[in-house]
């Protein structure tokens, strides 16, 4: 794929909420070598929004209807309206009306983009500064392979430097969070008001979708509900327990809820992999 081709058929899309003067990601993806476009994606609740235009010029904003998206989701359980689910389905409807066949969405605190291995296939990290490459790279593969998504690695994906499973190998895993390549071809839902990433790749995992991550480039993000604005406000006002424990909902066999950390415990999902992501199955085994 040429850069022509993949600026004509590519958005960036940056979801966004009360955080007109936090937008890391802008500014990252451009230091890290990002040239097509960027459109910042706002809902029509977010009394920042002029403040959003004054900053980064109406026209790579798109506002689009909360109320429309929140009828259209599956909600799993009520609670505050701040969240980024409504924006993710938003932006299918969104590059089609703006004319993209393939985007991917990010969220707005992303301080760096990092490849997590060296040309030896070494564990070694360094900042992406040819990120327009990477990105077309990505796209090649996503759109040559039945993916319904493609995602950067998380760094939480590698806690434990060298000694993590993650950093052992080039590998993939069956999930996406955070960073999502889509196309408007291949569109889905994201499901639940918290924790939707993670609902929606188990769900969908159980079902034959394919979400992948790919270990070779991760994005490197702010402490979770570290800054106001965006989900920290669900969080802070829900808790962690409730977050995770909608994924039980979702996907009762796939999902459970545990204990996470070290000092500080924590509740978190636990994803039964068996169960969410189909094994292929040998053909003597298939009813006569």
């Amino acid at each position: 794929m040429e850069k022509k081709e993949f600026h004509e058929n590519f958005v960036a899309f940056i979801l966004t909420h009360g955080r007109a003067d936090k937008v890391m990601t802008y500014r990252t993806a451009r230091k890290a070598g990002y040239t097509g476009r960027i459109v910042l994606v706002l809902d029509n609740e977010d009394n920042q929004a002029e403040q959003y235009f004054a900053k980064y010029g109406r026209e790579n904003c798109y506002v689009f209807d909360k109320q429309k998206y929140v009828d259209s989701t599956d909600n799993i359980m009520r609670g505050n309206r701040g969240v980024i689910v409504y924006a993710r389905n938003a932006c299918f409807d969104i590059a089609r009306e703006l004319g993209y066949k393939y985007f991917i969405e990010l969220d707005d605190d992303y301080y760096g983009f990092s490849y997590k291995f060296d040309n030896e296939r070494h564990y070694r990290q360094r900042f992406i500064r040819d990120l327009d490459y990477v990105w077309m790279r990505m796209l090649e593969y996503y759109i040559a392979c039945p993916f319904t998504t493609l995602a950067m690695a998380q760094c939480g994906d590698f806690i434990g430097g060298k000694l993590s499973k993650m950093a052992s190998a080039i590998m993939t895993k069956r999930k996406a969070m955070n960073s999502f390549i889509c196309s408007t071809d291949r569109p889905f839902k994201f499901i639940g008001r918290i924790n939707d990433d993670v609902n929606t790749y188990t769900l969908l995992g159980t079902q034959g979708k394919i979400f992948l991550t790919m270990s070779q480039v991760a994005l490197n993000q702010v402490t979770t509900q570290a800054a106001s604005g965006g989900m920290s406000e669900a969080y802070w006002g829900e808790g962690t327990y409730q977050k995770s424990f909608s994924s039980v909902i979702v996907c009762p066999s796939g999902v459970t809820v545990a204990m996470m950390g070290y000092r500080n415990m924590r509740m978190h999902h636990n994803v039964r992999w068996a169960n969410v992501a189909p094994m292929i199955i040998a053909e003597r085994w298939k009813k006569k």
